[in-house]
């Protein structure tokens, strides 16, 4: 959400307006306490207090009420203009009516807390701190000024200063730590919303994509035997057309369209992976076409594949999700960008856990952000020698944070290290110097030939001649 200039306190946003409708029903809530509070106070307490004034104070709130009940629809939404003037509002005549009934020895002016807690949590941060600002002035003034709470013998109802400080210091410290733990609560959600939003629509595109490929392999598969046909055919006429060179050209013709629409499908169907068998595949295979579209960017790729103890020498075949192999794209493309020259993918597999880890030689992941790698939006990489190293890198951490996500989901554990040791000239450092990312899955998550996950390949189709 951006601001609209810099001076003003609110955005154009529509993505954070409010119904005007739920800050009606919180006002008449609020109103109906007010009324119960200077009922009770008057009627079983006897405390004079200035009813008249109280009255128009919430009669005012009243009337604020019913005018945007008749004027505006009930499902008009709040810019955050109008959310910052009607919080605004609630807060002075909040404060006016405390002001009336005794100032901070009233026991109810904790409840200048809920103005600035709604602001801080539906609002851009100047208008909040511009409330909170506004509340914690008006807190002080009602500390010296205001009318008294008087009984009904005349006596007025005080509490010592020293108490009355510590009201002053625990509201005030109240209104900027409930401000800063909403906004935050706040934000995180927010931000936690839009990451998650983004990962839904980067697994939407490559389900798209797998099945547009299983619509091209079906195609292919289909068309391969009247294909097959036509050029059996057409074979057979050049034969028998050997005198007749014209109808010869046409039937070379035939022939030679037949084999360019066998390569278009062949070509279109390499992407196909919706038959049965390609639901899953080979470890490798799965990790190379993972890094396909990254092979032919300058760095040289490195692949390695290897079982651990007891995991056996036949690599598993695994599932071809299409949350694995956009996360591990996603993961592999990272380091592409930041490798010097080489990244290395090392697959390893035992009898209870598949292991894939992903290294470059670049210079790693920076120490101030390494423990937060993965959470969705984190701050530019600092430093200038980070821009000159990859200047159009925006520094947001989504892609990780849509891998990590995506890859979690397949039931992968992940961690991030750096490959650097921090006690080693340059010159001595190893070669894989650079980021190092780690996946492991429990196998019976992803392997394709075991339990629940393995994948039936049904009856062989006769071939139709």
């Amino acid at each position: 959400m951006s601001d609209t200039g810099p001076g003003l306190l609110w955005t154009t946003s529509r993505g954070s307006y409010i119904r005007l409708r739920t800050l009606i029903t919180l006002r008449w809530v609020a109103i109906a306490g007010q009324l119960a509070a200077l009922t009770v106070a008057e009627r079983l307490f006897n405390l004079q207090i200035e009813m008249g004034l109280c009255y128009l104070t919430v009669g005012i709130s009243v009337i604020g009420n019913l005018l945007a009940i008749f004027l505006f629809p009930e499902n008009k939404r709040l810019s955050e203009a109008e959310n910052f003037l009607m919080v605004l509002f609630d807060l002075l005549q909040l404060s006016f009516l405390i002001y009336l009934t005794g100032g901070l020895h009233n026991p109810f002016a904790l409840m200048l807390l809920g103005p600035v807690t709604v602001a801080a949590v539906v609002m851009q941060l100047r208008a909040t701190i511009f409330l909170g600002v506004t509340a914690v002035v008006l807190v002080t003034l009602l500390a010296e000024f205001h009318l008294p709470l008087r009984t009904q013998e005349g006596f007025i109802l005080r509490i010592p200063d020293i108490f009355l400080f510590g009201n002053w210091a625990a509201i005030v410290i109240a209104l900027t730590f409930l401000s800063l733990y909403s906004r935050r609560v706040t934000s995180e959600m927010n931000v936690m919303s839009e990451a998650l939003a983004a990962t839904q629509m980067a697994l939407s595109r490559e389900q798209k994509l797998t099945d547009l490929g299983g619509v091209v392999a079906a195609a292919a598969h289909e068309l391969g035997t009247p294909l097959a046909t036509i050029k059996l055919t057409s074979a057979e006429l050049m034969e028998e057309l050997d005198d007749r060179p014209d109808l010869r050209e046409d039937a070379e013709l035939i022939r030679d369209q037949a084999d360019r629409c066998r390569d278009i499908l062949r070509s279109m169907g390499r992407t196909g992976k919706d038959d049965l068998q390609m639901r899953q595949a080979p470890l490798a295979a799965v990790i190379r076409e993972a890094a396909g579209p990254h092979a032919e960017r300058g760095k040289a790729i490195h692949f390695n594949e290897r079982p651990d103890q007891g995991g056996g020498f036949t690599q598993p075949s695994i599932l071809r999700r299409p949350e694995l192999i956009h996360g591990l794209r996603n993961l592999i493309q990272n380091a592409v960008d930041f490798a010097r020259e080489n990244v290395w993918i090392e697959s390893a597999w035992s009898d209870d856990t598949v292991t894939i880890r992903i290294m470059d030689d670049g210079q790693g992941f920076p120490q101030n952000l390494i423990g937060r790698i993965g959470d969705p939006f984190v701050a530019r990489r600092s430093g200038e020698r980070s821009d000159r190293r990859r200047p159009e890198y925006d520094g947001m951490g989504l892609g990780l944070f849509i891998a990590k996500t995506l890859l979690e989901r397949t039931g992968a554990e992940i961690s991030f290290a750096n490959g650097a040791d921090p006690f080693l000239p340059a010159k001595d450092q190893p070669e894989r110097c650079g980021a190092i990312v780690e996946l492991v899955w429990p196998r019976t998550k992803i392997d394709g030939q075991r339990g629940e996950n393995a994948v039936p390949l049904g009856e062989n189709r006769p071939i139709e001649v």
